[in-house]
């Protein structure tokens, strides 16, 4: 993928599993959520890796260690090894291990995952800012995590200690709903010592690194729910995504989404590993509008106008075709909430 301005969703004559060599997959709203497999997840995989395609799990997610999420995959009918799953805490202890000396004392405020990545390079775990710490580490902890450590994460940073977080994402999707992510405990340090940590999952490139380096994937394709980590992270790392809308996104962000965030393909979950994707058609010159299946989408001068019928997702894509294209030359966001309702989305 170039790093050109995407006006529109691109289409695929092929099923996507045999267009790329690597499914770089999100987890938390893409094949789980709360826990639990994602409707279509589990069988999608399956097909897919069974036709050829290698599967990998990156995820911000660094409570968990890659052992605990392969035996989690497993058990919902995935069966996965732990080289087989990258997380934000393997990005961010490569992070810090290049820029502190080795054996250093690393002051934890996270789970598992994090400590676990930490001694994979070499570097030893703390629990106080009494401990001397030569870097403190913050990852997403659970909604156990006490209080009190982000005290001793504050304490330390005021010290002078450089700080370093797994990921900002401020939200986590849940089988209960969205819940506060890591990039919400974040803020809260941030506020407290008005410093900045370096910061290594996605969307940056530390975490793509590690991606790259731990698959060796030649042609992989993104596959993830967020636009602003998952998609983001591919334009970064100038590969292709697939945006899935069983997470965080839904149709208004897609249409608003600026360059950076705009995916290579879009469908409804992970079936679209499976399956070709229809082309966009027509050059938003006034006269024809965008076209996708049975759809024609238009941009007038406040809102998205959408007519015809048949698959929603194919009005969707031509929409963002419009959105993308007449709204980003306009230089402004068009109203899309009818044109939304009439898809059902």
């Amino acid at each position: 993928m170039s790093r050109s301005v995407r006006t529109r969703p691109e289409g695929s004559g092929r099923g996507l599993s045999e267009a790329y060599d690597t499914a770089l997959l999100d987890l938390d709203g893409v094949v789980y959520a709360g826990g639990k497999a994602i409707a279509h997840a589990v069988d999608s995989l399956t097909t897919a890796h069974a036709g050829g395609m290698r599967l990998a799990y990156v995820t911000n997610n660094a409570l968990r260690t890659p052992d605990a999420v392969a035996e989690h995959l497993t058990e919902l009918g995935i069966p996965t090894g732990a080289a087989d799953v990258i997380t934000s805490a393997q990005a961010v202890a490569r992070l810090i291990a290049e820029q502190v000396p080795s054996g250093a004392r690393v002051l934890v405020i996270g789970g598992d995952g994090l400590r676990v990545a930490l001694r994979e390079r070499g570097l030893e775990p703390v629990e106080s800012a009494e401990d001397d710490p030569a870097a403190v580490v913050q990852g997403f902890g659970g909604p156990e995590l006490p209080w009190g450590r982000f005290a001793e994460a504050c304490y330390a940073i005021s010290r002078g200690v450089p700080w370093y977080a797994s990921n900002t994402d401020l939200t986590i999707p849940g089988a209960r709903g969205i819940a506060p992510g890591n990039g919400a405990a974040v803020e809260v340090v941030r506020i407290a010592t008005g410093a900045d940590p370096q910061v290594a999952g996605k969307p940056l490139p530390p975490m793509h690194r590690e991606t790259i380096l731990r698959t060796g994937a030649q042609r992989p394709l993104v596959v993830g729910d967020r636009l602003d980590t998952d998609i983001e992270g591919a334009f970064n790392g100038e590969v292709d995504s697939l945006l899935v809308l069983t997470g965080v996104t839904d149709g208004a962000q897609l249409l608003a989404a600026p360059p950076r965030h705009r995916p290579t393909y879009v469908d409804a979950d992970l079936r679209g590993l499976l399956t070709g994707q229809p082309g966009v058609t027509g050059e938003g010159d006034g006269s024809g509008g965008f076209r996708c299946g049975g759809w024609k989408a238009t941009a007038g001068e406040e809102r998205l106008e959408l007519e015809g019928d048949g698959a929603a997702l194919d009005g969707l894509r031509a929409l963002c075709a419009a959105a993308w294209t007449v709204g980003r030359e306009a230089g402004c966001e068009l109203d899309s909430g009818k044109a939304l309702a009439r898809l059902g989305l």
